[in-house]
């Protein structure tokens, strides 16, 4: 068995293990070699970036009443700007993962063009009173930046720790919900039709000079790239936690391209099921803090409703990634969108029997649900299809929230308008137990199909050296 090594462009020297499936890996280098620094800080800073960014869809439900005071809009256009931006916020992901992976767009290129973009977004908001105005600026410039950020972000974290994704991808996907905290707060109570051109220039100058400094740092690793601590083809003989995580989702079989990975049926599947549980999402970030406004509770429950659901939003995602981590990303995922399905009808009975504590308990549930699916979607893709690919395959799952935007915002506009809000959250809470079943049907391409246990460490047909 060969163990010559062979030094890449920065004379580190380094191997590529193939194992029995022929997945490779290139071992040898450490993530201080390649970055100049511990790979945590593709941790921390991509969840720093993910915080900044949040105040486009998590708190904008709580600055739509002033905004369109302001401006003269009707809440179908607020809900129409939000919606848009909600298309291009995850249209993006694939051309930006495309771009990435032809080197045509390095990480850091990608974060300076999402700073700018995102600020001129808050300008348009700020300034225009034109709604169609407001929707390119806001919708479509602010959508786009947010999404350079957010896939750039999501993927930087998957790339880096291959072995032990779960709790790492949840904990940064978390920033994306509860960083609106502090920006809900600040349009239920210091935002008004006085001083919301200063609050949405500032808030637009602070994402830019944080996602900017953030993203200077980004730089990926190279491809096929594994931990050197951890051995791919002996990973039972790591250390007990990371074991564990790669038992339950143990690496694809091999480094699928984007056709590939459509050809195996289990992305559209995976596709389909993030357009129904984000379509959900969306809608309950919409319209919770109108429903609680319309059955009469206070704008301190209004607010406090929306900011349990951010926050538990995003604690839920870096809990459900560690839980994965331990009970298998699929298994994980079955039970954050049945806990997601059964708090719409919870949200519903509370508002209707017009109990505050109740709806503030469904509130928790629905944050909880509302959000730790992302990071499940997140990781199952490259736990399926491998690390290489991830920016193109995760930007063709993450494009189900384009889908998602027009039905839990828009067209959930016009069913409340039609049906009420009885209507809406019945049928919120009915296609994400859909979903919960259409779950059933995930498998990790590659494996025996029906086969209980994955057995691990499969052995290595050859330990070549480049």
């Amino acid at each position: 068995m060969s163990t010559t090594e062979q030094p890449d462009a920065a004379g580190i020297a380094y191997r590529e293990v193939t194992d029995s499936m022929g997945r490779m890996y290139r071992v040898g280098e450490s993530d201080r070699e390649i970055l100049g620094y511990s790979r945590k800080l593709m941790v921390y800073l991509p969840w720093v970036a993910m915080m900044a960014i949040s105040v486009f869809e998590y708190a904008y439900g709580s600055a739509e009443d002033v905004l369109s005071s302001a401006h003269g809009w009707t809440q179908s256009n607020t809900f129409w700007i939000l919606s848009v931006w909600t298309f291009f916020q995850a249209g993006v992901s694939f051309p930006t993962g495309w771009m990435r992976e032809k080197g045509i767009l390095t990480a850091r290129r990608a974060m300076l063009t999402g700073s700018v973009l995102a600020l001129l977004g808050f300008l348009a908001i700020s300034h225009f009173h034109n709604v169609w105005l407001a929707i390119v600026g806001f919708g479509v410039l602010g959508g786009a930046g947010s999404g350079f950020v957010y896939s750039t972000c999501i993927n930087m974290v998957g790339k880096w720790f291959p072995e032990k994704r779960g709790g790492k991808t949840g904990f940064v996907n978390g920033g994306f919900a509860y960083g609106s905290l502090p920006f809900i707060f600040i349009f239920n109570f210091a935002f008004d039709t006085s001083n919301y051109k200063t609050v949405l220039d500032l808030i637009g100058v602070f994402v830019l000079v944080v996602v900017a400094l953030c993203g200077w740092f980004f730089k990926d690793p190279p491809k096929n790239w594994w931990p050197a601590e951890v051995d791919p083809l002996k990973y039972a003989q790591a250390n007990k936690k990371t074991a564990r995580s790669l038992a339950k989702n143990p690496p694809a079989t091999k480094q699928y391209t984007p056709i590939e990975a459509l050809k195996t049926g289990q992305l559209p599947l995976i596709w389909v099921l993030l357009v129904i549980t984000a379509g959900v999402s969306i809608f309950g970030i919409s319209f919770q803090v109108p429903f609680a406004k319309d059955v009469g509770f206070g704008p301190l429950v209004a607010a406090n409703s929306a900011g349990i659901l951010s926050v538990v939003n995003g604690v839920g995602r870096g809990v459900v990634g560690w839980l994965s981590d331990l009970w298998g990303r699929k298994t994980a995922l079955i039970f954050v969108i049945l806990v997601l399905g059964f708090s719409q009808w919870g949200i519903l009975w509370a508002g209707n029997m017009n109990n505050e504590a109740l709806f503030l308990i469904f509130a928790f549930f629905s944050g909880f649900g509302g959000g730790a699916f992302y990071p499940m979607f997140a990781s199952l893709t490259p736990d399926y299809f491998g690390e290489n690919n991830n920016a193109t395959n995760y930007g063709i799952a993450y494009s189900g929230k384009v889908v998602s935007g027009l039905f839990g915002g828009g067209i959930g506009s016009m069913v409340i308008d039609r049906w009420g809000y009885d209507g809406a959250y019945t049928t919120a809470g009915v296609i994400s137990l859909v979903a919960a079943g259409l779950a059933l049907f995930l498998r990790n391409p590659g494996y025996p199909r029906g086969s209980r246990k994955i057995e691990p460490n499969p052995q290595p047909i050859s330990r070549e050296v480049v």
